[in-house]
């Protein structure tokens, strides 16, 4: 029985078991097998012949972001219009057959963009060369899902199922367990709050599963048995994702206005160029980009070249960016703008940098 067969028939059983308290630890079991049975599959196969030709694009620019969706939703026209780029577009399914990589240049940030071959139904077993597509996808900073509109919600769950399986999780965040296996001692299991979706007896049949019998535990937030199954793994991605909903000149006013109000949802048209600014900006929030520009002494702020760093970033991020012997040497920054309390203040290494701040930096 090979893996394929083994992991139908686990889906199977959990379609047609009901949920109640009863049979939680028997559906927490399966889904322990099915997330073991899913990680073999991604990995190569030892007896692999030739090498087959390579897929990514090496990461250039300030951010990457992955187009992925179903043959012929509009990722080539999509990508040509953003970009100076051209990919081949026509009304055929699979125009595109590699990664065509352009750059979107957006306040002063090169992003590269990824249009992707088409993701068939199966992809995440390797169905038309699916596993490639989703391994560039981990790669990216923020995914773009492009969709039909006339379609419907369809290609937005078989999408999301094929990515879950690969273990890249949309718009969630990491959940927040403590998870530490150790060289003895059994089992040690606490929590924060209080649990209404896992128990201290099934997430010990998890970690019997996965043969750890020494380890230490602890859930912060109320947590279910999949995303305490993620934690064990390890290799799980979170990403943003936009889903971005194409033709909507072919659908009714109405259901442009539902599909709008979605959460995380964007609605374009790349025939007809229509709200392809708005999406630019959601992107750029999305992507949580943040532009800080430099000053030198008794001179003016340089607002042509901006240094691009994520938010959050700070001031020995800046140093970094610019030198990487630049923060040993470090005095004091000067910086003007949201991030402080008056104009300019003087900061040290750790001030956080906020959208638009100017800064000059004094050496020892």
């Amino acid at each position: 029985m090979g893996i394929l067969e083994k992991i139908s028939e686990i889906e199977k059983e959990i379609a047609r078991t009901q949920k109640n308290k009863a049979t939680e630890y028997h559906l927490g079991l399966l889904k322990a097998k099915l997330a073991k049975y899913r990680a073999q599959l991604l990995e190569p196969s030892k007896s692999a012949s030739s090498k087959g030709e390579g897929f990514d694009v090496m990461k250039s620019g300030d951010a990457r972001v992955a187009l992925i969706g179903f043959p012929s939703v509009g990722k080539s026209t999509f990508l040509s219009l953003m970009t100076s780029t051209a990919s081949e577009t026509a009304s055929y399914e699979f125009t595109t057959l590699t990664c065509i990589p352009g750059v979107i240049e957006y306040k002063g940030a090169n992003i590269q963009l990824l249009d992707l071959p088409g993701i068939i139904e199966g992809a995440a077993q390797g169905k038309g060369r699916g596993r490639q597509v989703i391994a560039v996808a981990r790669t990216a900073d923020v995914v773009i899902m492009m969709l039909d509109a006339t379609k419907g919600e369809v290609q937005r769950s078989l999408l999301e199922k094929e990515l879950e399986s690969v273990g890249i999780r949309l718009n969630k965040h990491k959940p927040n367990i403590y998870f530490k296996p150790k060289k003895g001692g059994g089992i040690s299991f606490n929590s924060t709050v209080t649990l209404t979706q896992c128990s201290e007896k099934l997430v010990q049949l998890i970690l019997h599963e996965y043969k750890i019998f020494n380890a230490e535990v602890l859930f912060r937030e109320d947590c279910s048995p999949d995303e305490f199954i993620d934690v064990i793994v390890g290799n799980r991605v979170y990403m943003p994702c936009l889903y971005v909903y194409n033709k909507i000149d072919q659908i009714s006013m109405e259901e442009v206005d539902r599909l709008a109000r979605k959460p995380n949802s964007v609605v374009i048209s790349c025939g007809m160029k229509l709200n392809l600014d708005y999406l630019l900006e959601m992107l750029w929030e999305y992507l949580a980009l943040t532009c800080i520009y430099t000053k030198k002494r008794g001179q003016r702020p340089d607002f042509s070249d901006a240094i691009i760093l994520r938010k959050g970033a700070s001031v020995e991020h800046v140093c970094h960016r610019i030198h990487r012997s630049l923060a040993s040497q470090f005095k004091y920054a000067l910086v003007w703008g949201t991030s402080t309390k008056y104009s300019p203040q003087r900061v040290g290494l750790t001030h956080t940098m906020e959208h638009e701040d100017v800064i000059q930096i004094v050496k020892k």
